[in-house]
């Protein structure tokens, strides 16, 4: 073959490997939108956990800064955390998750100095160039059963309503209905939104963790339902209130997540309500489940990941409640697992073009 056919004939073969998805690292020629998540967590950010999330290939961080910091501590801690190459994301506001938060209780003049709190925690991020803010509002806290064994022996977090119900707890001074908890919600979002939204700070509400019928324990967690999520977003109405999805924990309050769950991801993504997103897996589905890998649970990560793509999720997608196990101290294997899996769907859908 004469050189000059030679290099024609190479020249259409990479052209056309250029078309498939994936062929020789290069992206699809003709490709539509983009993948525009970003690899992100939570979990530690001194600097040598952050040298550890920049090795892993994480793009970008939520951190912890507790409520009532001097205004100079959100700075600092964005410049520390963005010289690694980092982008620091989102703060976690630290609101007590013990169920005594002052808010959920209701007590004045004890929540509205709360909320003033939080008025300037949001000033302070702005003030420091932070986006988000991530935060939890609770009369229950995170509820779990006893840890069960998995793959390899690893340790996973499990939830079974029926053991939940046999657990020792403090009960509340008095049951708390569905219409109160409405009414300390609203109250919070009428005094904070309104300042998040002049401030431009994504405030991002994780759901309740996990969901458990009416009165559990004296109780109404009203977040504990899609439909609850979808009322919650609508109350003040501003495109600076929005949601952590986490979602496990949405996967949680579902029958058949591994069908559902796309659907809800659809619901609030095209409204542009997921500020970040816990990415997490489980077996089973509501009242009864267990914490997973990321590749071994019910609901298909591909699946998930193609549905973010399309509705133009832009944020981070967070690793979260990874396994344990003694020959992994703080979860480091899991975690780099997470991290890699996180990133290779990452890659993969944005290639499907």
């Amino acid at each position: 073959m004469r050189r000059r056919n030679f290099v024609s004939a190479v020249g259409s073969v990479a052209g056309a490997a250029a078309l498939i998805p994936g062929c020789s690292g290069q992206r699809n020629a003709a490709a539509g939108k983009r993948a525009l998540m970003k690899l992100g967590c939570q979990n530690g950010t001194s600097d040598e956990a952050l040298q550890f999330k920049l090795r892993m290939g994480v793009q970008a961080v939520r951190a912890e800064v507790p409520i009532g910091s001097p205004a100079d501590v959100f700075k600092k801690e964005r410049e520390r955390i963005e010289r690694t190459g980092i982008t620091l994301d989102q703060l976690s506001m630290g609101t007590d998750r013990t169920g005594k938060c002052p808010i959920m209780l209701g007590k004045s003049p004890e929540r509205d100095r709360e909320i003033e709190k939080i008025q300037g925690y949001i000033r302070n991020c702005a003030a420091a160039g932070i986006p988000g803010i991530s935060y939890y509002l609770t009369l229950l806290g995170i509820l779990r059963t006893e840890r069960e064994l998995g793959r390899g022996g690893n340790s996973y977090t499990a939830w079974h309503l029926a053991d939940g119900q046999k657990q020792a707890f403090t009960a509340p001074k008095e049951s708390v209905s569905a219409d109160t908890v409405w009414e300390r919600l609203d109250y919070f979002l009428e005094r904070v939104i309104p300042v998040a939204a002049e401030y431009k700070i994504r405030m991002a509400h994780h759901p309740h963790d996990p969901s458990v019928p009416p009165g559990f324990r004296g109780v109404n967690q009203v977040l504990g339902t899609v439909d609850g999520l979808k009322k919650y977003i609508a109350m003040r109405e501003n495109p600076y209130h929005g949601l952590n999805f986490c979602q496990g924990t949405v996967c949680e309050m579902l029958v058949n997540p591994g069908k559902e769950i796309f659907d809800v991801i659809r619901y609030f993504g095209t409204r542009k309500k997921i500020f970040n997103v816990h990415f997490r897996n489980i077996r089973g589905g509501l009242n009864n489940f267990r914490e997973t890998m990321p590749d071994e649970g019910d609901v298909d990560f591909f699946e998930a990941m193609k549905v973010y793509k399309e509705v133009e999720y832009a944020y981070m997608i967070m690793p979260d409640h990874v396994p344990s196990h003694p020959d992994d101290p703080g979860s480091r294997q899991a975690m780099a697992f997470a991290y890699g899996h996180v990133r290779a769907l990452i890659q993969a859908v944005d290639r499907l073009g």
